[in-house]
């Protein structure tokens, strides 16, 4: 079967420290006709249910756990009968919005596999502790959560978000990747490696 990558987008509510925003989040299925793998859980389930549309699904991965990216990850697991993957330096986001729900362990370089590639995982820590991007090397592609986004790095002024340490993940961890590879992101456009790491120096000036 064929890889391929669907994204659906979701719109509801993203609140931490006091604040509510609106937000439009994209939710990616990896996979081909027979299994997926969902990144993310934002707002709704019925959308990304109906985006499924019966493939076994391998995993719920969540790339990290603001209540926006993980809202219906629960119902999700129940329904389709799938784990959910996050990285356990966010289970503290996690529990804001779903306490006592257990889910297994992403962890840095852990590999899982759907339609015949293999999806790395890569510990970018920064916009959250354990916020976490998607690599497909065979495919050149790459699913950034809220790290990297067309035109800079993902905000670090809540709790648990700090700058240098995302500079220092988008430096060593993402723009090691080919230049064309892929972006994938959480909330609008996407963009490449290539587009972006040109301007790292600009947003260090920027930000510091």
């Amino acid at each position: 079967m064929t890889l391929r990558v669907d994204r659906v987008v979701t719109s509801g509510t993203f609140s931490l420290d006091g604040g509510t925003w609106d937000v439009d989040n994209n939710i990616w299925l990896i996979g081909d006709d027979n299994e997926v793998v969902i990144v993310d859980a934002a707002h709704t389930a019925r959308p990304i249910i109906d985006a499924v549309g019966g493939r076994k699904v391998i995993g719920i991965v969540c790339t990290h756990g603001h209540n926006d990216h993980v809202t219906v990850a629960p119902e999700l697991a129940e329904k389709l009968d799938a784990p959910i993957y996050l990285n356990p330096a966010d289970d503290v986001l996690w529990e804001m919005t779903h306490p006592g729900v257990k889910h297994l362990s992403l962890e840095d370089d852990q590999r899982i596999a759907v339609a015949g590639t293999d999806i790395l995982a890569i510990h970018t820590p920064g916009h959250s502790p354990g916020s976490t991007c998607l690599y497909l090397p065979e495919a050149g592609e790459l699913f950034s959560g809220d790290t990297l986004f067309s035109g800079g790095p993902g905000a670090t002024g809540r709790s648990y978000s700090d700058f240098p340490t995302i500079i220092g993940s988008i430096r060593d961890k993402l723009f090691a990747l080919p230049a064309e590879t892929k972006v994938h992101t959480g909330h609008g456009d996407g963009t490449t490696i290539g587009t972006e790491a040109p301007h790292l120096e600009e947003w260090i000036r920027a930000g510091s």
